[in-house]
């Protein structure tokens, strides 16, 4: 009767797993809804936003504006990471961690130095934990990122690329496809690479006005930028969380019929056990 007792308690501890898998799996599903709306409707401002800018960059720009400027020699750059602050979301926080690493490391190998900046607990912990130097830790971005949390991470970056501190910026987040799909990726958002449509700086675009609409236009196309990662970061990871959750709820539905047709062949024995008994004491008192 033990082992049907042992049997019980780790079919109990598997019901409890279960509901708490299949709890947080609805969550992630109501979440991803939301930050997939969210990516979709970012999407094609972004995309407007960067075609525009790239299309205006000309050497003329570029000595006027320094967010335009080109090093010659790219001998510092900042790497912005961006995880998530919780687990159990697959591999969803390993990829980019992974990312970032084999980033770092290429940048070094060509003798570039580095800086690190982190938004989210679990790419801290574990650059912190190996001893990597993280110059920005911020863990105070939600599963809902604002234009402001995105303007707050660009604008130390953009300030030191401005200031010659850094010569180029990267970003490292994922890249949204659907659930099932946001593969890591670096991009390069500053020095800002001309386009194929790019123009002169002596269009009529440019005038006197144009300035002043390329001195809002540069910083908002940097911010946008971020944003738009934030989204998608935040869609990518709701989406691995459901998929792991629904994963881990279907192992415990299959753990529990082993369990319970364990307890059944269980019970059944002690219950052979049990009649033989009764049936041998019987016919010993014949």
């Amino acid at each position: 009767m033990a082992g049907a007792r042992e049997v019980r308690r780790r079919i109990k501890s598997v019901e409890n797993t279960r509901q708490i898998t299949r709890t947080m799996e609805l969550v992630a599903t109501s979440k991803f809804k939301r930050a997939t709306d969210r990516v979709y409707a970012a999407r094609p401002y972004a995309g407007a936003l960067s075609d525009i800018v790239r299309s205006l960059y000309s050497p003329d720009l570029a000595e006027r504006y320094r967010i335009l400027r080109r090093p010659a020699e790219v001998k510092k750059a900042a790497v912005l990471l961006l995880t998530a602050n919780r687990g159990l979301a697959g591999g969803f926080n390993a990829n980019l961690i992974r990312e970032a690493r084999n980033l770092l490391w290429d940048l070094r190998a060509r003798g570039i130095e580095t800086d690190l900046h982190i938004a989210g607990k679990k790419g801290i912990a574990f650059f912190k934990f190996r001893g990597e130097p993280v110059l920005t830790a911020r863990t105070d971005i939600g599963d809902a990122p604002t234009v402001a949390d995105a303007e707050s991470l660009i604008a130390p970056l953009r300030a030191h690329f401005e200031a010659g501190r850094v010569d180029a910026v990267y970003l490292v987040s994922s890249n949204f496809r659907s659930a099932m799909s946001a593969p890591p990726q670096s991009q390069e958002l500053l020095p800002i690479r001309p386009g194929e449509s790019a123009v002169s700086a002596d269009r009529s675009i440019l005038s006197p006005s144009g300035d002043l609409i390329l001195e809002w236009m540069l910083p908002l196309y940097l911010r946008n930028a971020i944003y738009t990662a934030l989204v998608e970061n935040a869609a990518a990871e709701q989406g691995a969380r459901r998929s792991a959750m629904k994963s881990a709820t279907d192992n415990a539905g299959e753990m529990l019929e082993h369990l319970t047709r364990s307890y059944n062949r269980a019970r059944q024995a002690q219950i052979t056990q049990e009649i033989a008994e009764i049936v041998g004491g019987s016919a010993a008192l014949e």
